[in-house]
């Protein structure tokens, strides 16, 4: 009798997550999405660092290709996100006692516009800046790994954080 009550709860719970077919474990809320497209995010920032723009385009598409069932589409995609890099500074964060910068602070903003095609209302449409920033030290110059690390530090928190704006609408 204890093995048939614990194999129809075994059965509910796996036809629970079945019906519930809108959310997975990552997160997602899929509901009639299944292609986007992710739009080149070109730099309009001040200073203009080669690459970075080519760069967050391609790991903001390569995180919704990993993170999500969505299949990656160049035209009439379900999900669209567009923008620009509108903001890279570094700006000094200590000083040491000989008034020289003892920490650095690379700092990226990056404004989104994400449009779901499949809501006629446009309920989960939004234009949203997402930023970051990395902290170095005062004596590492900002070239090279020291660089690119910080970059890809910057990127990893931004892209998460547009997808989970976008596609985990909790």
């Amino acid at each position: 009798m204890n093995s048939t009550k614990s194999t129809l709860l075994i059965i509910l719970f796996a036809l629970g997550f079945q019906s519930c077919g809108v959310y997975s474990l990552s997160g997602v809320s899929i509901v009639n999405e299944e292609t986007f497209e992710v739009r080149f995010f070109q730099n309009e920032a001040a200073i203009v660092e080669p690459g970075i723009d080519r760069e967050f385009t391609e790991q903001l598409r390569d995180i919704i290709q990993n993170q999500s069932p969505l299949v990656l589409t160049n035209t009439n995609a379900d999900v669209i996100y567009e923008g620009e890099i509108v903001e890279y500074y570094i700006a000094p964060q200590a000083s040491t006692s000989e008034n020289t910068a003892a920490q650095n602070r690379l700092t990226i903003t990056i404004n989104v516009r994400f449009y779901n095609n499949t809501q006629t209302d446009g309920e989960y449409d939004f234009e949203r800046r997402f930023s970051f920033f990395s902290d170095f030290t005062g004596t590492a110059q900002p070239v090279g790994s020291v660089l690119d690390s910080a970059i890809d530090e910057i990127y990893e928190r931004i892209t998460q954080d547009v997808f989970n704006a976008s596609l985990a609408r909790w």
